[in-house]
């Protein structure tokens, strides 16, 4: 039902994200954000899933993280959380379309993995050194935590190293090697992964939104929880890939080998798998709507 209260910006909404019950304003919805999916919901155009006795409007989202979001709405805040905490935030942020929450979330992680390098084996400088010659290779070493952001790492190899909570984003990794590495966590976000190989990597609850992994290959990785939103995997090699929970929503897997794959709990929601190979994949509890 439309409500029309919704012209008053001082009007009180309540909000059912999930089963978890919020209070807020048309105003805290529309003003800090109005580009986003949340301003647009509420600017009174569209038509809301609404309870006719108690007057929740109904999300059909994971509340868990929606207060911060809040916060963030009321005070232009980003809250201090584990990474693990920091990469589900993102996912709601990118569905909501929140751009400042999510540039402020990764200018805190960017800053919190400066801060990391000084654990790691090599530094942001020490990497920027290294690609500069022609064939590079940090297999096996630890760069957990480091920010290798818009960086040139094309063709460099990081098979078998910890790369643990790595700040990838908006990097060309065109043909890079990351074959049984452990990037759980890591940050791919518009990333250039275009024929990059990931045989056997861990690269559970990583964030590859809009990554482009086009042609790559993705063979028995464990990609448990990770965000492909938005992301190009045509012609990718997803077989007994573990994609549990993963969200694949808007993701582009036109002609990805997904054999043996398993997408239990997957979100495929808008996801274009036109002549996708799909033998002996696993879909239970999909959602694919």
């Amino acid at each position: 039902m439309k409500d029309d209260s919704q012209s008053d910006t001082s009007s009180v909404l309540r909000l059912n994200i999930g089963g978890k019950k919020f209070w807020t304003t048309i105003d805290t919805m529309t003003h800090r954000e109005p580009d986003s999916m949340l301003a647009a919901m509420f600017s009174g155009r569209h038509t809301l899933s609404q309870d006719p006795h108690k007057g929740y409007v109904f999300v059909d989202r994971d509340g868990t993280h929606f207060r911060h979001i809040l916060n963030w709405l009321r005070d232009g805040v980003v809250p201090t959380l584990e990474e693990a905490e920091y990469t589900e935030l993102l996912r709601e942020a990118e569905y909501y379309q929140l751009l400042g929450l999510i540039d402020g979330i990764q200018d805190v992680l960017s800053k919190r993995k400066e801060d990391d390098e000084l654990r790691t084996e090599l530094t942001r400088t020490d990497i920027i050194k290294c690609i500069q010659s022609e064939k590079v290779r940090f297999r096996g070493v630890n760069l957990s935590g480091i920010d290798l952001s818009k960086l040139d790492l094309s063709f460099v190899d990081f098979s078998y190293a910890c790369l643990k909570n790595v700040f990838f984003s908006r990097a060309n990794l065109q043909c890079a090697k990351f074959r049984d590495v452990d990037a759980e966590g890591s940050i791919f976000h518009n990333a250039n992964l275009r024929e990059c190989e990931f045989t056997g990597a861990n690269l559970r609850g990583a964030l590859l939104a809009g990554a482009c992994l086009q042609s790559a290959n993705l063979q028995d990785a464990c990609l448990v929880d990770c965000s492909f939103c938005e992301a190009d995997l045509r012609s990718a090699h997803l077989q007994n890939a573990d994609l549990i929970n993963a969200n694949l929503e808007g993701a582009n897997l036109e002609g990805a080998n997904l054999k043996g794959a398993k997408l239990n709990n997957a979100n495929l929601k808008g996801a274009n798998l036109q002549r996708a190979y799909m033998r002996h994949v696993d879909l239970r509890d999909t959602y694919k709507v």
